[in-house]
């Protein structure tokens, strides 16, 4: 982060300059300019006579040297900013390195399989985006194929997006109403969120008559929603002297409409399957935050001449990417005070109690050097209670 606010300093303090100087040169070469023309119609303007006067020969000679003078300044000026831009240069090639090919493994990136599974998420990002055109093209370029119901869902979403963002409810509305039964499933309050904002409308537009009316729809949502029915009702009070003026007035709060955006795309989200983000965006910041620590961990490896730390299939680090970046649970072993893993994975003993398969198997093995070494199944005591079993009573278990 200090890298990105060390550049950003040195891009304004250029971009400042430049503007400085770009005013100023103009304003210079702009003097320079009307004097030439100047000078121009006044020896148009002079008696027809093939030699210059005296005057008109030491005003040349005068504009010649201002000239110069000006063409010297702008020229130190432009040495200045190529100075300052060259600095720029290289504070970015110190803050960030350009070369982390070491940091990947050989194919990772380029088998057949993940360059469709990157050309689909940017694909996907681009329909989420809005940029539907772009999308499309991109979809048919790269060969990839995706269901036409799909493509037609990420375009109803974004129509529907774009309508609350002209405070539009109407279509939000409708489709609330067609997905009435998921959305119940999910136990969202979409439904009533938009019924809200359209009553608060009618309500602060004055049409009270249209607001009683649509009040009725809001006797389905009284068993959950009870207490907010009662507060919008309130707002009738309000009604002709404008709710702007009234203890009402948090109802016309933008952020209701910001809200309901938020809550719609997360249930349209839901109901497609998909994250609430972008993949591509998220694997885009998950590599922001891990680059740096990784690079730092690479250089001080190479100090130490130690190599092959990128040749697992996991972190040589531990990289906190923030607790809204956690998507799925993590266990830890109590034997081996290990994170588990798919070649490590979580497994559940017959009493309950959960350790790693590599734990598991040491118990196995001490097992049959220590406690049954009598007996042909291999068996195994589990560590936390007087529990006995054999290998196969335990069964993997996924979070």
């Amino acid at each position: 982060m200090e890298s990105c606010l060390s550049v950003e300093r040195e891009h304004e303090k250029v971009a400042n300059k430049l503007d400085v100087v770009r005013g100023s040169s103009l304003s210079r070469l702009q003097a320079v300019i009307d004097q030439v023309e100047s000078l121009k119609e006044r020896i148009r303007q002079a008696p027809g006579d093939s030699f210059l006067s005296t005057s008109e020969y030491d005003a040349v000679k005068d504009l010649a040297r201002e000239a110069r003078d000006v063409v010297a300044v702008v020229s130190n000026d432009h040495k200045d900013i190529h100075a300052s831009i060259s600095k720029l240069g290289r504070t970015i090639d110190k803050s960030f390195q350009t070369e982390i090919s070491g940091l990947c493994t050989d194919g990772v990136m380029f088998g057949e399989h993940s360059l469709l599974q990157l050309r689909t998420a940017i694909v996907e990002h681009l329909f989420r985006e809005g940029k539907m055109e772009v999308g499309q093209a991109l979809l048919h370029e790269a060969g990839i194929s995706l269901p036409l119901e799909h493509i037609e869902k990420f375009a109803d979403v974004n129509r529907i997006l774009e309508a609350l963002g002209r405070k539009e409810v109407e279509p939000a509305l409708e489709w609330s109403i067609v997905h009435r039964c998921e959305l119940a499933k999910q136990d969202s309050f979409l439904e009533f969120k938009l019924r809200k904002l359209k009553f608060i409308g009618l309500v602060s537009g004055g049409h009270t008559a249209e607001a009683l009316a649509y009040a009725k729809v809001f006797g389905q949502f009284a068993p959950h929603y009870l207490t907010e029915i009662k507060h919008l009702m309130g707002s009738f009070l309000y009604c002709h002297k404008g709710l702007e003026n009234s203890p009402y007035v948090h109802l016309l709060d933008p952020i209701h409409w910001t809200e309901a955006a938020d809550l719609f795309a997360q249930n349209a989200c839901k109901l497609m399957g998909l994250p609430l983000e972008s993949s591509l965006a998220v694997s885009l910041l998950a590599g922001c935050v891990a680059l740096p620590q990784l690079l730092q961990l690479k250089f001080m490896m190479a100090q130490k001449q130690i190599s092959e730390i990128w040749s697992r299939d996991e972190l040589p680090c531990e990289v906190n990417l923030g607790w809204e970046r956690r998507y799925h649970s993590v266990f830890t072993c109590p034997i081996l005070r290990q994170q588990t893993s798919d070649a490590n994975p979580p497994v559940r003993l017959l009493c309950g109690h959960t350790i790693s398969r590599d734990a598991m198997k040491k118990l196995v093995s001490h097992s049959r050097s220590h406690l049954f070494s009598d007996r042909a199944i291999e068996r195994l005591k589990c560590p936390y209670c007087p529990v006995e079993m054999g290998e196969n009573d335990v069964q993997q278990i996924s979070f």
